[in-house]
């Protein structure tokens, strides 16, 4: 959530970001009012029970007529003060339902626009012109065929729509991913985690996928338990209701999980191959820091990203994220477009977020500096989501005979080898 302070001292600076986002600015009045109502609500009970408290002493001490009346306004505030704590409780109850879907606020810069707008910053790399080099192109499903790399057949058969089997060089490629990530992250300065990827609905809602994301994400109703779309949500619930230390800011956490999405409004979307699945495995960064770093780590994110998808020698954009394309809790995103051939365009491969201070107020996390303690501010960065990276070297590193070129990066975790065969 945002500061409440920000609804009473600048609600036009919350106003301007709900148009930024093509979100309600209603909200943000039906919010003030709440603020209010529940400030007033407090006020109310606070006053009624210091008087309570008061005429307690004043019975204790009084005698006859005096005391039989005192008593008789005991009875009387007694039932103005439960009323008045029923109202607070419920003004309060109504300011925390409106501001749980409230959207972080959009940083300054961040282009407007929808899903649609995409601003690229900058293009690294060149796609290969497979005409020119006597190549037909092949969409990944077909790669993966004749390498017996992926198993689309049966993974419908066992799970239904939109699963899979990695199989033979496919599982290779995947685990080959994971080690080359996972020893990146290391040298970067990361504590590898493995998450659970079922978490209570408090870190759901804590991590804001309970709002807009609510329709892709599975519930199992029994448990009261969630299967995580991304271990975002796990990493950023890690230190729920805690205090850290500043001087042991920042913290660095990269962890794998598999992650669950419905893909609830992407029907008739991607629906051939591993573009647009249900489960996929996913190697996720996560900062928590001072909230006058968080900019800066965002920027290195973003570089991490960008390294790593330039060791697997794909072509790729960078995307600056329209506001009305961010999501609940993030306050600026970068997204990493790969290309692929088989289509013509970049798509989607990693996504870095700004959370700002959103997550870790909804999480109760905050920093200890001196005397100061202060919410602190998270940030996530996708370095590694397999089922897209597999697509994109498959697809860009094809070769006539059929096999597939293995980058440098690579080889060590594939015994040193330059080609995928058949």
């Amino acid at each position: 959530m945002i500061d409440p302070k920000l609804l009473r001292t600048d609600p036009d600076l919350v106003r301007r970001s709900q148009v930024a986002r093509g979100e309600s600015v209603e909200l943000v009045d039906w919010l003030v009012s709440a603020d209010e109502a529940r400030r007033s609500g407090i006020a109310s009970f606070e006053t009624l029970r210091a008087e309570q408290k008061e005429l307690g002493k004043q019975v204790a001490r009084a005698q006859g007529e005096e005391k039989a009346a005192l008593l008789a306004r005991t009875k009387e505030l007694a039932a103005q003060v439960k009323a008045a704590q029923a109202d607070s409780d419920a003004a309060g109850a109504r300011f925390d339902e409106l501001m749980s879907a409230l959207p972080n606020l959009v940083i300054d810069g961040v282009p407007t626009g929808g899903e649609d707008d995409l601003y690229v910053l900058e293009t690294i790399g060149t796609p290969r012109d497979f005409a020119a080099e006597g190549i037909e192109v092949k969409d990944h499903i077909e790669i993966a065929e004749g390498l017996k790399a992926i198993d689309m057949e049966r993974g419908s058969k066992v799970s239904g729509a939109r699963f899979y089997f990695l199989t033979g060089v496919g599982a290779q490629l995947e685990f080959a991913l994971l080690n080359l990530a996972m020893a990146k992250a290391a040298e970067w300065g990361f504590t590898p985690m493995i998450p659970p990827a079922l978490v209570r609905p408090s870190a759901m809602a804590g991590t804001g996928f309970l709002g807009q994301a609510a329709e892709d994400v599975y519930y199992l109703e029994r448990d009261d338990l969630y299967l995580v779309g991304t271990s975002e949500v796990a990493l950023a619930a890690y230190h729920s209701d805690e205090i850290l230390d500043a001087g042991t800011l920042p913290r660095q956490y990269v962890a794998f999980s598999p992650c669950y999405r419905r893909e609830a409004g992407s029907y008739g979307k991607d629906t051939k191959g591993i573009f647009r699945v249900h489960w996929f495995d996913k190697v996720e960064m996560f900062i928590y820091c001072a909230p006058e770093d968080a900019e800066a780590w965002h920027e290195k994110l973003l570089g991490f990203e960008k390294e790593f998808i330039s060791l697997l020698e794909i072509p790729f954009q960078v995307l600056d994220v329209a506001s009305g394309d961010l999501g609940l809790s993030a306050a600026r995103k970068y997204d990493c477009y790969g290309y692929v051939p088989s289509q013509g365009r970049y798509r989607e491969i990693t996504s870095t977020s700004n959370c700002t201070e959103f997550q870790a107020r909804r999480l109760n996390i905050r920093m200890r500096d001196g005397d100061t303690v202060a919410p602190l501010a998270t940030l996530n960065g996708t370095l590694c989501s397999m089922a897209r990276p597999i697509i994109m070297l498959l697809e860009n590193h094809q070769q006539a005979d059929g096999s597939v070129y293995v980058p440098a990066a690579l080889r060590p975790y594939l015994g040193g080898q330059e080609y995928l065969r058949p």
